[in-house]
């Protein structure tokens, strides 16, 4: 992907449609450089407030689909949108009309569903938004929070610089979560496939007759869109879990390689020695056979009188 910077996130804004697919793009772009979140959402913000109204809601969208398919690989933009979520509701809801803001109102209440963020906090931006009343809360115990280490993805893809190999528990664990990703996910699957003919084919808008149905066909396709958009973007997030997957593979293969070739050297090693003495155990053998048996000779003192000794040879 292409580097970062102000002026390139500004024009990529700026040349943003509503379609599912542009929008798509522009998330991927974005969670790419998420490290750099706090910058890019302040750009964001800045932008949102000088495009024009029609424009918005395509804004909206993008900062939904970048939250939610940013929430496995870190909580950085969940956090930056954080700070400005509820002026953006609340410039938004000033100018937008009644079809928008229940679009918007929809997105708030799957982030609740799913818990993207608190409860309280949606409320207020329901309220800032202009489609709830301000919500009293009664107080509660606070959580306590277990911090969670996200892993960190390679900049560059193509370094060549070795890699230590993955924990053998860290990669079940990954290949098992896989088990659980949206391509395995039937139910989302059937819902997309029963999807009315009149979001998926344009030359049936001709039929629509009155206001009330053009309403209610909207309903139905802004549904329909944030389905496929939310879905597409779990299939995104689960591309970049299998390529990540694909390489602690690959460096665990390696790492195993590199065991196997260590281990057989070393037992060559040892077999040579196994060798060498297995030879000599035979050549001791062998020779321990040819030595003469000392129990068999005949007894050379017997009936011979005692050699002199020295005395009796100088008397």
């Amino acid at each position: 992907m292409s580097s970062f910077s102000e002026s390139a996130l500004e024009e990529k804004l700026n040349g943003i449609s509503n379609s599912q697919q542009s929008i798509q793009t522009m998330s991927l772009w974005l969670i790419h450089h998420r490290k750099r979140a706090e910058p890019i959402v302040k750009v964001w913000h800045r932008e949102l407030q000088k495009v024009k109204p029609a424009k918005k809601l395509t804004f909206m969208y993008l900062c939904n689909d970048v939250i939610q398919n940013c929430k496995r690989k870190g909580p950085e933009f969940s956090n930056a949108f954080g700070h400005y979520l509820e002026r953006a509701f609340k410039h938004v809801g000033h100018t937008a009309d009644d079809s928008t803001k229940k679009s918007l109102d929809r997105i708030l209440n799957i982030w609740k569903e799913r818990l993207v963020y608190e409860v309280e906090f949606i409320d207020r931006l329901k309220v800032a938004l202009g489609t709830a009343s301000p919500v009293i809360h009664t107080p509660k115990k606070k959580k306590i929070e277990i911090p969670i280490v996200f892993e960190e993805d390679d900049d560059d893809e193509d370094s060549q610089t070795p890699r230590e190999p993955p924990d053998p528990e860290e990669l079940v664990k990954a290949l098992r979560e896989l088990e659980q990703s949206a391509s395995s996910d039937a139910a989302v699957r059937e819902k997309i496939a029963s999807l009315p003919q009149e979001v998926q084919d344009v030359t049936l808008l001709d039929k629509i007759t009155n206001k009330e149905s053009a309403e209610r066909l909207s309903l139905m396709v802004d549904e329909a869109c944030i389905l496929l958009s939310d879905y597409n973007g779990r299939l995104a997030a689960e591309l970049e879990d299998r390529k990540h997957i694909s390489r602690m593979l690959a460096d665990f293969i390696a790492a195993q390689k590199e065991k196997l070739a260590a281990s057989e050297a070393k037992l060559e090693e040892y077999r040579q020695k196994l060798a060498k003495v297995t030879q000599v155990r035979k050549e001791l053998k062998s020779h321990l056979q040819n030595l003469p048996d000392l129990t068999l000779l005949p007894d050379v003192t017997g009936g011979l009188a005692p050699l002199p000794s020295a005395g009796d040879l100088f008397q």
